[in-house]
Order: structure tokens, then sequence, then C-alpha cells
């Protein structure tokens, strides 16, 4: 039998997966269009794997059976289109390491809340005792894992570029949070991308259970128009009725096989209501899982959410810097503007990604006092922006970003980066940017409390 593996894209996942098959008999080749980094390169040396850099060479990936392809990587690229003539089967990752292992899996995707969601659902499954990795879109691949060793449970977020690759991969758990217009540069249309999220049933099975957000309507359509067969658990947080997990003012309550179970909201460390969907639908796997109530309200209480999601920096006196950097569209600044009663200085700004301001017009209204934009181009932000609010200033760093807002903040004022945009025009990435405007926040606190001394 001919086992000739060909991954193309030498990152985290590509590299995991070369490595993976390697060990597993298969005939190696790597192939990427860019130079490969480290550490993935000495990696791939250390193995004794054969690759190629900037460039695809076709005849070294044609005449393999099967091809692993990074997320990254458009389908619609020139080397994917061929394989795909050819019928050459082009998966992801993740298909291919599942290959390999017996652990049970809980893959969680949606638009926005989906790092908060598996971070906490892996917390709370450690902290109850279980043997449990942390893999896809957060954290190492799934086949760098079981270099490792095999788990009872793999927690898994995984984006819709990850699903498109996905064809027999059965999860335990899956997790749909949310649909929101995004990635529609790759997807052309919201109805692609739709399909691409929703396509996380279609790998369900009747042993398999689906937590969904209840209260979002293109979830609730997906959801109703899908045939396969699988076990539902809705949560949500406007109304209880017909939903197995809602909130009321005071707690959660996740409703499992008739039996109720309670967390007072105040006794967890997430703020905000999107976050009462992503402590819901986590709460719920870690019950199904056999956690305990008295593990599940202490990994509630000791959960440190990842950087840049409404993240606390400091108080400059009596004002508040939040970095909310991975807010890369609308829907997660409106997560965060909902999140907060006291007045915002809202930083916002980037490479524009088709937003339409009007959805969150009123809403700034509301809660903003001031908008300070940040990016290379800021008039749409000016337009949208100009008429409701009493202060829009224009930046082209994040330092003067930051200055501008110590400046114009007053007393009980919260500064918000929340960016609503892509980071590339001024930042490597949104980790680039939060991290940044963490760095110029503390160096400015550091200045002024050296010049009171």
């Amino acid at each position: 039998m001919n086992k000739r593996i060909v991954i193309l894209g030498a990152g985290e996942s590509g590299t995991g997966a070369a490595i993976l098959a390697k060990r597993k008999g298969y005939d190696v080749f790597v192939s990427d269009k860019n130079a490969i980094s480290e550490p993935f390169r000495s990696r791939l040396e250390e193995e004794n794997i054969p690759f190629e850099e900037n460039k695809h060479s076709l005849d070294k990936i044609l005449n393999a059976r099967e091809v692993i392809k990074s997320p990254g990587i458009s389908p619609e690229v020139p080397v994917v289109m061929e394989l795909l003539k050819k019928n050459i089967p082009v998966i992801d990752e993740l298909e291919f390491a599942s290959r390999f292992t017996q652990a049970k899996l809980i893959l969680i995707t949606g638009t926005n809340g989906k790092t908060t969601t598996t971070l906490l659902t892996y917390h709370l499954l450690k902290v109850a005792g279980l043997s449990v990795g942390l893999a896809g879109n957060v954290g190492q691949s799934l086949a760098s894992q079981l270099l490792q060793g095999d788990k009872d449970y793999f927690v898994i977020e995984i984006s819709s570029y990850q699903l498109d690759g996905l064809r027999n991969l059965y999860p335990h758990i899956g997790i749909l949070l949310n649909i929101t217009p995004d990635h529609l540069d790759r997807y052309k249309t919201f109805e692609n991308y739709l399909r691409s999220k929703a396509s996380l049933m279609g790998l369900m099975n009747n042993q398999s259970t689906l937590v969904y957000f209840a209260e979002d309507n293109q979830v609730m359509q997906a959801v109703q128009s899908h045939s396969h067969e699988f076990k539902k658990f809705a949560i949500g947080i406007d109304n209880p009725q017909n939903k197995d997990g809602w909130s009321d003012e005071q707690a959660l309550n996740v409703n499992l096989e008739g039996l109720l179970y309670q967390v007072d909201w105040n006794e967890t460390s997430l703020v905000g209501t999107h976050n009462k969907i992503n402590t819901l639908a986590a709460m719920a796997v870690a019950l199904m899982c056999g956690c305990s109530m008295d593990k599940l309200t202490e990994g509630l209480k000791s959960f440190v959410n990842a950087p840049h999601r409404l993240e606390y920096i400091t108080n400059i006196g009596e004002v508040t810097y939040i970095n909310d950097s991975k807010a890369t569209n609308l829907d997660s600044v409106k997560y965060a503007l909902e999140s907060f009663s006291k007045p915002l200085v809202w930083i916002a700004g980037g490479i524009d990604k088709g937003n339409d301001y009007s959805l969150i017009k009123d809403l700034v209204a509301e809660k903003v006092r001031a908008l300070i934009c940040l990016g290379i181009d800021n008039e749409k932000l000016k337009e949208s922006f100009g008429s409701v609010l009493p202060s829009v200033s224009e930046t082209k760093s994040m330092k003067e970003a930051v200055h501008t807002a110590h400046r114009i903040s007053e007393k009980n004022n919260i500064v918000l980066l929340s960016p609503a945009c892509a980071s590339f025009d001024l930042f490597k990435n949104y980790m680039d940017r939060g991290d940044i405007f963490r760095n110029e926040v503390l160096q400015l606190k550091k200045e002024l409390e050296g010049n009171a001394i």
C-alpha cells in the first residue's frame, strides 16, 4: 500500500502532523510556499523528514495518497486545485490525528467566544482531575499532543477553516456558540461561512451531544435544518423556556438528566453577558464528563482567561484600562461594550473587514464618551461615529492612542481597546497589538508614578 503523505504548510499543525505520520510509518514530505520558521525547521530536521520551502513542487506533491493542508491555505490556491482535480484527498491535521487517539473529542466552534470556552472547558476538566489535553486552534496541534501520549479527553478549539478539512472525525461533544459574518474575504458570502460552521453537526452521530446557543438565530436555523441524529443541549441567557442551561439575575443553571446545578455568577472569574454563554457551555460539558459541583465551582473561581480578551491591565488613578485586542469584528465589540456600565473611552480601528457600523451606532452612543481611532485609514470610523460622539480623535501609533486616552479620560472611565478591525496595518497580529497596548499603558503608569515621587 502506498503510504505517501504530503503536508502543505510547516507551521504548528503541519509540523506536528508530519512527525506523527513519520512515526506511524508513512512516507512523509512537507512543502511550504514560504520560508519555514524556527523551531519548526529544526523539528523536521531532527526527525529526518524531507521538506521544501519557498515553493510547491508538483512532482513531489501530486504523487501523494493523501494531503494534509494547513487551515490557513485557501482551497482555491493552484496546488490544492490540482490535487482536487486528481481526486487526491485533502484533509486537515485534526482529521489525520484523530485516527490515532481513543480519546473523547470535544469540539468547540463559533464566530466569537470559542477560545474562552475552550480554555475554560479544559480548565474545568483538569481541575476535576480528568486526563485531558488542549488542542486545535489554541495551544498545540492534536498531532503534537499525541506525540506525548493519548488522553481520555481532548478539548479542541476548531475554526471554520479546520472544519472545512474534516470528513470522518466524530466528536463526543460539540459546542456551537454563535454564527455571525466573518472571514468573508475567504468565503465570499455569509451563506458559505455559515455552512462551514454548521458542518460541525455533519460530523456527529447518535452518540454525540451538541451544546448550542439557542438564542442565536443562525445557530437555531442550522440546528433545525440539520438531518443528522444527535443529542441536543440548548443554552440561553434571556429566556429559560425550553433551555437545558440558562442564566437568571443571580445564577447560571444547568439541568442535566433531571438534576439542576446552579452556580452564582458573581462567584465566577469572567465578566460580560457573552461570557455567561461561554460559561454555561463549559459547565454543561464538564458536568456531562462527570465533574463534581465542588470541583466545578473551584474551577470557575480559579480560571484565568487568555490575554487580549477583555483583559484587565491596570488602573491609572481612577481610570481602568482593558485590552480586548482579539475583538476583530463587530459582534465581539458589541459584547465588549455591553460588558461595562461605566463611561468608555474606546480605542478602535485597523484594517476594516466590511463592518457595518450602523449596527452598533446606538450602543456606541449610549456607552462611549470618546472614540480614539487607531489605524492608517480612519475615515470610516470617523464618518460612522463623528455625529453621535462628542469626541473623536485620530492617532497613528499605540503610544499616541494611550496618551490621548489618558489625557481625555475622566474619573471612573474605562479605556477599552476593542478594535473591530484586523491589525495588519500597524501590527503583526492582534496579539502584537494587545501586547503593545499593555506595555504602553504600564509604561505610562510607571512614568506618572515616577513623576509623583
